[in-house]
C-alpha cells in the first residue's frame, strides 16, 4: 500500500456498519487518529483490532499532531484518520489535518461509508435530488440571523444537524423564518435501536419538541416554493411610480430591475415600449 491518509467511514450508531475495507486500513495503519481514544477504541476492539498506535486529533491537538502525520506518511507510512461517527472531515476538527496533507503532496483515499446526513435525507420521504448541507447553525446573533434567512427562501431541500438541548429553540427559529407550515422531519438516534423519524410541519415539530429529545439529531426541512417571476404589468406600474418619484428613464429602469429581480434588459424594452405606445400621433 503507497503512502496516504485514509479517511475511514465509522459507524454512527450499528457497529455493524464498518465495512471490511475499513477494517483492513485500520489493520494497516501505522497510526490511526481519532477524536476520542476511548470511543474508537472500543470499535476497534468489537472488530477484533489492535491498533499499531492510536492518537487523539481533535480540535485542540490537531495543529500539533500535524507534522507527526506528515512524517509518518513521507516515511512512506499510512495513516488512518477517523472521527467519532460518520466521515472524518465534515462537520469535524479534521479538515486542517487533510488540508495540510494535501498542501504537502500526499495521496487522501476515501474509505466511505456511514453518513447521517445521507441517511436522514434519504429516510425523509422529501426531495432529494437537489439538497444542501448547513451542518450546525451558529448558536446566537447576526450570523445565526443570516442562515435562517437564507434557508428560508433556499429553494433545495436544507440538512443540518443540531443537538438535542437546542433542538427546541432551532425548530422554533426555523418556523418562524420560514413559516410554520413548512414540512420537516427530524431524524433521531439513526441505525440505533431507537431509530425515528419524525414527520410533520414545523409547527408540529416544535410541539414534538416540547419534551426534551435524547440521541444525535438530524433536520431536514423542505425547499421554499418557487418565486413567480413577476408579470409585465406589475412591472410596468413600478417603472411608473419610479418615473413620478422623479427618477430618469435610466435610473428607473436600473431600480425596478434591482427591486424585482430582473434584468435591466427586460425594464428598459417595457420602458421604451410603454413610452411608445403612449406617445402622440403625429
Amino acid at each position: 500500500m503507497n503512502a496516504a491518509l485514509v479517511l475511514v467511514a465509522t459507524p454512527i450508531g450499528n457497529l455493524g456498519d464498518l465495512s471490511p475495507r475499513a477494517v483492513e486500513e485500520l489493520v494497516n495503519a501505522a497510526l490511526v487518529c481519532c477524536e476520542d481514544t476511548r470511543r474508537t477504541g472500543r470499535l476497534l476492539q468489537h472488530v477484533g483490532v489492535r491498533a499499531n498506535a492510536l492518537r487523539r486529533v481533535d480540535a485542540h491537538r490537531e495543529t500539533a499532531e500535524i507534522t507527526r502525520v506528515l512524517a509518518l506518511l513521507a516515511s512512506g507510512q499510512r495513516v488512518v484518520l477517523v472521527s467519532d461517527a460518520g466521515t472524518p472531515g465534515v462537520c469535524d476538527p479534521a479538515q486542517r489535518l487533510v488540508a495540510a496533507v494535501v498542501d504537502a503532496g500526499f495521496e487522501i483515499v476515501v474509505v466511505p461509508g456511514p453518513s447521517a446526513l445521507i441517511a436522514a435525507l434519504a429516510g425523509s420521504g422529501l426531495f432529494a435530488d437537489r439538497f444542501v448541507f448547513e451542518g450546525f447553525l451558529p448558536r446566537r446573533g447576526t450570523q445565526r440571523l443570516k442562515r435562517l434567512q437564507q434557508l428560508a427562501v433556499e429553494q433545495r431541500t436544507s440538512v443540518l444537524f443540531e443537538s438535542p438541548k437546542r433542538i427546541a429553540v432551532t425548530l422554533a427559529d426555523l418556523a418562524r423564518c420560514c413559516g410554520g407550515q413548512r414540512r420537516g422531519v427530524v431524524a433521531r438516534e439513526l441505525t440505533k435501536l431507537h431509530e425515528e423519524f419524525v414527520r410533520g410541519t414545523l409547527d408540529e415539530l416544535c410541539q414534538w419538541a416540547v419534551v426534551e429529545p435524547k440521541g444525535e439529531i438530524v433536520v431536514v426541512i423542505e425547499g421554499a416554493p418557487a418565486i413567480a417571476p413577476p408579470s409585465q404589468e406589475t412591472i410596468v406600474n413600478a417603472l411608473a411610480e419610479a418615473l413620478a418619484e422623479g427618477l430618469s428613464a435610466k435610473d428607473a429602469a436600473s431600480q425596478v430591475a434591482t427591486e424585482l429581480g430582473v434584468s435591466k434588459r427586460r425594464t428598459y424594452e417595457l420602458l421604451h415600449h410603454d413610452h411608445s405606445a403612449n406617445a402622440p400621433l403625429t
